[in-house]
């Protein structure tokens, strides 16, 4: 893969099991799991987006504890994986950080479990992108019930939703963001 790929866990604006726009609350396991995923794949950064600036003040204390606390001698593999994750204020925020770093604007992708657009990008369609890209792609990850119907809309993709066997489809955003990284990042198509 040439393009820079980065991934935003978004926790505002996000959608509420009525549909309703809320912001959710940022969990540790969600912060370092989606790390390890994101450092295995090679994706360049990892924001943690929320608004509320004292979920910034948990998301620091966790980064801190695995870079240069406690954690780091227990398990240095965990602090190298958090190496890429960063907190932030917004969608928008993370994509200015991009664009200051690459000095391209990113091409936004988001992910829902429920689209049944016509005009979704499959996992092969995006993989193959990424490979002959070089504009960075953010890869957006929604908690809660989805990504709201605005932040979609915004987006230059729609990726496919991941499906399992059945029709129960609400998997954990950590495992959606390890398959994702998986089918896009895994270097032969499956």
């Amino acid at each position: 893969m040439t393009a820079p790929l980065y991934c935003a866990l978004v926790h505002h604006p996000i959608r509420s099991r009525e549909g309703a726009t809320v912001t959710s609350a940022v969990t540790t396991l969600d912060v370092h799991d989606i790390a390890r995923s994101a450092r295995t794949y090679g994706v360049r950064r990892y924001f943690v987006v929320t608004p509320i600036d004292a979920q910034h003040v948990l998301i620091d204390r966790v980064l801190d504890h695995w870079r240069s606390g406690a954690g780091v001698r227990r398990m240095p593999e965990r602090g190298q994986a958090l190496a890429v994750c960063e907190p932030s204020h917004s969608v928008a925020e993370v994509g200015e950080r991009i664009r200051a770093e690459t000095g391209l604007r990113p091409r936004v992708v988001a992910t829902a479990a429920r689209a049944t657009a016509s005009d979704v990008t499959t996992f092969s369609q995006l993989r193959d992108l990424l490979r002959d890209s070089r504009e960075p792609f953010l890869l957006l990850l929604g908690t809660g019930h989805g990504l709201t119907d605005q932040v979609i809309e915004a987006a230059d993709y729609l990726l496919e939703p991941i499906h399992g066997t059945g029709d129960y489809n609400h998997l954990s955003v950590r495992s959606a963001a390890a398959i994702a990284l998986d089918r896009l990042c895994y270097p032969r198509p499956r």
